[in-house]
């Protein structure tokens, strides 16, 4: 699975070592200037090697990978660990969303009072 070249497409290397979803999603991300390699903005046809850094900021979050092997197809998750060192800070911390009160099943329809509550508390 990994090829015997000196390089690989940034955009390639990112959805093979499944830090995006699809091909598509990492080269819109190089075109946004989400993608970086060794400082630089780079498109989507950038050449990567072993020992590059490619940041990638994707779902609002910075992902910070150093490139350890060359793959130019999709591989596993298990095999795509061992492409790249993740230096990426931790994921935040979720915070815990207060939850709307629930009413009772069969209570039957809200009074005015209760959706103009339901209201506020959507922020509408």
């Amino acid at each position: 699975m990994a090829s015997e070249e000196g390089s690989v497409r940034v955009d390639s290397w990112i959805w093979s070592v499944r830090l995006t979803k699809t091909r598509a999603l990492a080269a819109a991300a190089c075109r946004a200037g989400h993608v970086r390699v060794n400082g630089d903005r780079v498109k989507a046809a950038h050449a990567v090697r072993p020992g590059d850094e490619v940041r990638l900021r994707h779902s609002g979050r910075e992902r910070i990978v150093v490139v350890r092997r060359l793959v130019k197809k999709r591989v596993s998750a298990t095999v795509a660990a061992g492409c790249l060192t993740d230096n990426s800070p931790p994921p935040p911390p979720r915070e815990e969303q207060a939850q709307p009160p629930r009413r009772d099943r069969g209570a039957g329809r809200p009074t005015k009072k209760e959706r103009r509550e339901m209201d506020r508390l959507r922020g509408l």
